[in-house]
């Protein structure tokens, strides 16, 4: 049976690559104030920078219905086709136990828990599309990529700490003093959380660049077949710079890029090889 890759909007894989790979994506939903719309289709990133910049608040985000992701696998069940979804990081969002009281009613889907978010879900959601392309069953799908998901590393620097602030996520002190002091914090994704990680000062491409360092320097254990740049309306000469670094450290593989988030915050993301 023909299996479809399905996966929440926060895998943050360009229009290039769903198409590429043949994935159904299920949107979270995101309000502005008064107006909510589906992440990625009525609401984009441009709209909530625009938002916090004119408010002052965070935009809220909620995770789909069980009702949404029951429409969504029926439209590929009925198709004949067996479902592999993977979602948003279960210890970020009940998006993953919605979908898998869906799957439970549909039958015939197997929800993956990316233990992840943005690109570090996307890695694991390629790989799934990879082996569909190959003819690997639901089953084998799912079960090779759920023990995937310990090998994905993610991590991203901010320049900023005020979204973290306005989320609730640091303090009032902790904010102004990064903002005098000029930190720039590297947040890691580990065991399905989110983790501080090392702290980096003044300029942004400064931090940036030691922070690829540190990531990338005398690693013998990254997966070359893939690596993210991941960056949020970041000066483009950054982005190129990174690039270059990348091919320094990883000389045989190249690079993709997508957007999300916050602005001027970068990460890099790839798969640990395994044992």
């Amino acid at each position: 049976m023909a299996v479809k890759i399905i996966s929440d909007s926060t895998c943050d894989l360009s229009e290039e690559l769903l198409k590429k790979y043949d994935i159904a994506i299920a949107p979270l939903t995101v309000t502005l104030g008064d107006r909510s719309g589906h992440d990625g289709i009525e609401i984009t990133p441009d709209d909530i920078y625009k938002y916090v910049e004119s408010s002052g608040e965070l935009p809220k985000t909620s995770a789909g219905s069980v009702g949404e992701y029951a429409k969504i696998f029926k439209t590929w069940r009925d198709q004949g086709y067996e479902i592999v979804h993977f979602n948003l990081s279960s210890k970020f969002s009940v998006s993953w136990q919605n979908a898998c009281t869906a799957a439970e009613e549909i039958g015939g889907i197997h929800v993956v828990d990316s233990e992840n978010l943005s690109t570090g879900q996307g890695l694991l959601v390629l790989q799934g599309a990879e082996m569909a392309q190959q003819g690997s069953s639901a089953a084998q799908i799912a079960e090779k990529c759920r023990k995937l998901a310990k090998q994905a590393e993610a991590s991203f620097v901010l320049n900023t700490t005020d979204y973290l602030y306005k989320g609730g996520r640091c303090s009032a002190i902790a904010n102004l003093s990064a903002n005098l002091l000029r930190i720039k914090p590297c947040i890691e994704v580990k065991n399905g959380s989110m983790h501080p990680g090392k702290k980096y000062h003044f300029a942004i491409a400064h931090a940036i660049h030691s922070y690829v360092e540190d990531r990338l320097k005398d690693r013998q254990d990254i997966d070359m077949k893939r690596i993210f740049i991941t960056h949020t309306r970041i000066d483009e000469q950054i982005v190129e710079d990174v690039k270059n670094m990348i091919r320094e450290h990883c000389p045989d593989m190249g690079a993709t890029i997508t957007t999300h988030c916050g602005p001027n915050t970068l990460g890099i993301l790839f798969m640990r090889k395994g044992n």
